[in-house]
């Protein structure tokens, strides 16, 4: 049995909105006691002093991209899951893009038996050895809503909703509008979250930055507001007409923002997340023209950075997603312009979002585990996770104050397309009960 006794740590708890400074005895892995100070101290237990050390739920992330199947250059199964747990990451929701996609019952199935095999835990820098562990993280798969994620045929949505597929959506925008409405149609009765990403590639023109002054700047193409809001407008008008709740991905745009607004305060069933590498950073970061910088949907203006951020304080946007793209140094190491759009995020998003927002009192610490947590599942129509006593958790045991240097050796993901390679990095998840 293992007993180990948190002294003074920082406790978060996202459900109950709280923030304190307390003892946590662990039982296996299960709360079993939280005490401003426990005076009645078990025998044979282990005494770990955590002034300065946060423990919350383990993070959910509502998606992000699998190398495996098809692209293991990229990223495996095992080393996705073992930088999921090195960022504090309990719980994936893993896109469909693979290859071949998930867009029929035999290729989730093949999935979901790959997420029971046994692998290497993320060895985190406490650890002496490496651990083993196959319950975390908790993988869930969003199913296709269209054959190959092309977004011209429907697939048998059904078919996939009883293979267990976690909600539907191709990671891609839908251009056909009339499409777009059958599948709300047809996706009211299954009751599993869709998501949609608006945007509208013919107006985007190949823009690899948000449109405006340091676009001309910078003499990259850019992409306008409209890209993202034309087709938006045009999926709230569908769910306004069908009433199928849905949640939209990747909100970039500070116009975007103000249509969510709107629509939320008429009543639509909508949820909304960004990513949280547009809530760190804007066009005028990439002045270095790092390729890992080339995102999809582009990096915005000043404005669009400030509005999401308001967006997720006053709760227009529900979550912040990490939508982890691995791509391998020769997809990246070409022109921005050129580069395939997307960056890793799984092991930095806690703390450089604790750095930038947290550390400066911009947010609460309960405001971003909620972001990163309670909220992500809300949107998946999952449970949220309970600091119960006696009752099976997913806890991580954070430290602000570590410091360590992102190198392609210190990372557990596959790929390095990160724009902080090479920089020190202060704060690390050091441990994990699940």
């Amino acid at each position: 049995m293992s007993k180990e006794l948190l002294q003074q740590v920082r406790l978060i708890d996202p459900n109950t909105s709280t923030d304190r400074r307390v003892d946590v005895l662990v039982v296996d892995g299960k709360i079993a006691a939280i005490e401003e100070k426990l005076v009645d101290i078990p025998a044979d237990v282990q005494v770990q002093h955590c002034a300065g050390l946060v423990l919350g739920p383990g993070l959910m992330d509502l998606y992000s991209h699998s190398g495996e199947p098809g692209f293991e250059a990229r990223e495996t199964l095992d080393s996705l899951r073992q930088a999921a747990l090195a960022g504090g990451f309990t719980r994936l929701t893993l896109l469909p893009d693979t290859h071949p996609p998930l867009d029929n019952r035999a290729s989730v199935e093949w999935m979901q038996s790959q997420s029971s095999r046994y692998v290497p835990m993320a060895q985190l820098p406490n650890d002496q050895s490496t651990q083993y562990h196959a319950a975390l993280p908790k993988l869930n798969y969003w199913g296709a809503l269209t054959l190959g994620t092309q977004g011209e045929q429907m697939v048998e949505l059904m078919e996939l909703a009883e293979a267990g597929v976690i909600g539907f959506t191709d990671g891609k925008p839908i251009a056909n509008t009339s499409l777009l409405r059958r599948l709300l149609d047809y996706g009211q009765v299954l009751q599993k979250p869709i998501a949609l990403y608006c945007c509208d590639r013919s107006l985007a023109g190949g823009g690899v930055v948000r449109d405006g002054l340091e676009a001309v700047r910078l003499g990259l193409p850019g992409s306008p507001v409209i890209a993202e809001t034309v087709p938006l407008a045009a999926v709230l008008e569908c769910v306004a007409e069908v009433g199928t709740p849905v949640h939209l991905m990747r909100i970039s745009t500070a116009r975007g923002v103000e249509r969510l607004r709107a629509a939320k305060a008429e009543g639509l069933p909508v949820t909304a997340s960004t990513t949280w590498m547009h809530l760190l950073l804007n066009v005028t970061s990439v002045h270095a023209y790092d390729p890992s910088l080339c995102l999809d949907p582009p990096l915005g203006n000043p404005s669009d950075q400030a509005a999401l951020i308001q967006g997720l304080q006053d709760g227009t946007i529900d979550a912040i997603a990490i939508d982890h793209t691995p791509l391998t140094y020769e997809e990246k190491t070409v022109a921005f312009a050129e580069a395939p759009p997307g960056a890793i995020g799984l092991e930095l998003a806690l703390p450089l979002l604790w750095q930038t927002f947290v550390a400066s009192n911009r947010w609460s610490a309960v405001a971003l585990w909620q972001s990163l947590s309670t909220n992500p599942a809300k949107c998946l129509h999952q449970p949220t996770p309970q600091l119960q006593l006696n009752q099976p958790t997913d806890l991580i045991l954070f430290d602000p104050n570590l410091v360590w240097t992102l190198t392609p050796t210190t990372l557990k993901s596959r790929s390095a397309n990160t724009p902080w390679l090479g920089h020190e990095i202060q704060g690390r998840v050091i441990k994990i009960w699940g």
